[in-house]
């Protein structure tokens, strides 16, 4: 059987990753800010981690597969967080070129001055997935 998936949505805001995950399954709240992917990714899990051991303590009601851990996180990243993280790795003038969105609106995805429609979204992952395939092809 396929381990559940618990989607866990990022964004951007004032300078920092963010993340929530809410719901009856895991009876609260959890939340969690970094500068970061890879620490907010961490700090989530290990929150998690703690919320779902305090609710087991204190005789909460959760399903079988939170408890016993048999759940896989799935981050979902909005724009501002995708064009953030693509920074350690290349700039917006390359993102630019690779999916044929203006680096100015890309700015303003970014920044989250605007909002990108999901076609956007899907350009600027493929303008990513260009750029690694050409960084792959280096011998």
């Amino acid at each position: 059987m396929e381990r559940r998936k618990l989607l866990v949505h990022v964004g951007w805001t004032d300078h920092n990753f963010c993340c929530s995950l809410s719901g009856e399954e895991i009876n609260g709240t959890v939340v969690e800010t970094a500068k970061t992917l890879e620490e907010l990714k961490k700090g989530f899990a290990e929150g998690l981690k703690f919320h779902i051991e305090g609710c087991i303590e204190d005789g909460d009601i959760l399903p079988d597969y939170i408890k016993e851990g048999d759940f896989e996180i799935m981050y979902i990243l909005d724009v501002p967080a995708i064009l953030r993280d693509a920074e350690r790795f290349t700039t917006l003038s390359a993102i630019s070129d690779a999916c044929g969105i203006n680096k100015k609106q890309l700015s303003h995805y970014a920044t989250g001055e605007k909002k990108a429609r999901p076609d956007k979204r899907e350009k600027i992952i493929e303008g990513l997935h260009k750029i690694g395939r050409e960084a792959l092809a280096f011998s």
